[in-house]
């Protein structure tokens, strides 16, 4: 199985391969100011199975075991890493071609969540990282 996706440009372009090991709604407030949004989704790939098809994207740290990449062209946020998970790369899950293939299974961080965001989904919900 592979999964494709970019930036809104199209300078950035990946490739998964394979499924992922995680899909899930983040409402953290460093991954709602990053992206602008009320919450984030992410997909959960191991970095062997994860690359980088067309350009390189900017890389920045955004707390100190965080590094983000993202398109320096049109801003579209793409991959999250934690120094403390280094078999986890993070991507989200709006830069896929298909962002319908792989729906969350959870929401994450509930505890920074803004007031009036209502999903109605039924997913189940962590105040924090969902319990490994």
């Amino acid at each position: 199985m592979e999964i494709d996706g970019g930036c809104f440009c199209g300078a950035i372009r990946y490739r998964a391969e394979g499924a992922p090991t995680n899909s899930m709604v983040c409402h953290c407030r460093s991954c709602r100011r990053i992206a602008a949004a009320p919450a984030v989704g992410w997909l959960t790939f191991p970095p062997e199975r994860f690359r980088f098809v067309r350009g390189e994207p900017d890389e920045f740290q955004s707390s100190p075991p965080v590094q983000r990449t993202f398109c320096r062209q049109c801003g579209t946020p793409l991959t999250y890493r934690h120094d403390g998970r280094p078999a986890e790369l993070d991507v989200t899950t709006g830069s896929l071609d298909d962002p319908n293939a792989f729906p969350p299974t959870h929401h994450s961080w509930l505890s920074h969540d803004l007031a009036w965001v209502k999903f109605g989904d039924e997913l189940p919900t962590f105040p924090e990282s969902r319990p490994v």
